[in-house]
């Protein structure tokens, strides 16, 4: 039996990632997987699912501060920032949820601990929907990053991103099939007690649950019916 290959992998504790968690573990030896707390609106929903799941998989679990991000940055997903809008996240307004750069420089980071940790790969969850306003999730950008982390590490590690091509809706089954729970992840950006169910995030999960036939265990504080549904569903988990 071939030995399995070590990687890191990024996780929130929202969905994508939850499921990409599952998946790697599946396929490959995890060492470790990787949290930022960054300032946004969210982190302190999420942070306790990523720790939920790791505990769960006997994943060792290491959260990274990057106060500065929260500071220096403008973004209404962050604490600093304002009101985060509603509607789908195709629609202009939702560009104000972008966090500059997010994915580069937690990709740089998290190629070092990579290598300190002796890993050959890591493992992020960006996904066909992200490519709509996230610059730093499209598959040019994810090329780009994946030959500089190669280049710039002696283990050449290799970025991972299994769901790039993939639907939200697609994932959500992905992650039945893993048996995941995944009333214990989050979505909502606005970080409040319980989703929202308006906000771009939260339209978009409860879109992946109607388009896969799935029944959301999710509750929201607003279940006013959704826009059209458009495909692919989209996020930053």
């Amino acid at each position: 039996m071939s030995k399995k290959k070590k990687v890191v992998i990024l996780i929130s504790g929202g969905m994508d990632s939850t499921v990409a968690l599952y998946d790697s573990v599946e396929k490959f030896d995890v060492v470790t997987a990787l949290s930022f707390d960054y300032g946004s609106k969210h982190n302190r929903k999420e942070m306790p699912f990523a720790v939920y799941h790791c505990k769960k998989l006997g994943i060792l679990h290491k959260v990274i501060k990057l106060d500065f991000i929260d500071k220096y940055f403008q973004s209404h997903l962050l604490k600093s920032g304002g009101s985060i809008p509603d509607g789908h996240y195709d629609e202009q307004v939702m560009k104000e949820t972008v966090v500059p750069f997010r994915n580069g420089i937690m990709l740089s980071i998290a190629a070092g601990f990579s290598e300190s940790e002796r890993a050959h790969g890591l493992v992020i969850a960006v996904h066909a929907g992200d490519h709509a306003i996230y610059p730093d999730c499209r598959k040019d950008f994810m090329k780009c990053m994946s030959d500089a982390i190669r280049l710039g590490t002696y283990a050449e590690i290799k970025l991972i991103s299994p769901f790039i091509s993939m639907t939200k809706a697609r994932i959500l089954l992905r992650g039945v099939e893993l048996g995941v729970d995944l009333s214990r992840t989050w979505s909502c950006y606005k970080g409040r007690n319980i989703h929202c169910g308006t906000c771009g995030t939260c339209i978009e999960r409860r879109e992946a649950f109607i388009l896969s036939g799935i029944s959301d265990p999710t509750e929201y504080e607003s279940s006013e019916p959704l826009p059209d549904i458009r495909l692919p569903g989209c996020g930053h988990e």
